[in-house]
C-alpha cells in the first residue's frame, strides 16, 4: 500500500522560506515521477514541480524560488520554498506516479496522493 505523508507546512510571513516534506512507503521515490501541487482557496489544485528520473521541473509562477530534492535514502521528496509570497499560500499536495514528461503537470499522470500540508503566508 502506497502512502505520501507531507509534513513541514506553517504560517510564514512574506519573503520567508519553509520546506515541505514528503515521506514515501509503499514505492521508492527514484522510481516515479514525485510531484507537488497545491490549491488555494476557491481555486483549482495547479502543479508546483516535479521530480522524474534525474530532471527537475517547475511552475513558472514558482521557478526560482521553490527548489524540489529527493532523498533517495530516506525515501523523501522536499520543496524547499523561499522568498513566499502570501499567493504562496495554499495546501500543498505531493504527488507519486507513472509520469511521462510531456504530462507531468497534469494531475491525472499521478496514482498516488498525500493528504495535503497547509502553507499560509501572511504578514
Amino acid at each position: 500500500q502506497v502512502q505520501l505523508v507531507e509534513s513541514g507546512g506553517g504560517l510564514v510571513q512574506p519573503g520567508d522560506s519553509l520546506r515541505l516534506s514528503c515521506a514515501a512507503s509503499g514505492l521508492t521515490v527514484n522510481r516515479y515521477g514525485m510531484g507537488w501541487f497545491r490549491q488555494a482557496p476557491g481555486k483549482e489544485r495547479e502543479f508546483v514541480s516535479c521530480f522524474k528520473g534525474g530532471s527537475t521541473y517547475y511552475a513558472d509562477n514558482v521557478k526560482g524560488r521553490f527548489t524540489i530534492s529527493r532523498d533517495n535514502a530516506k525515501n523523501t521528496v522536499y520543496l524547499q520554498m523561499s522568498a513566499l509570497k502570501p499567493e504562496d499560500t495554499a495546501v500543498y499536495y505531493c504527488a507519486a506516479g507513472r509520469v511521462i514528461t510531456s504530462s507531468l503537470a497534469s494531475e491525472s499522470s499521478y496514482a498516488w496522493w498525500g493528504q495535503g500540508t497547509q502553507v499560509t503566508v501572511s504578514s
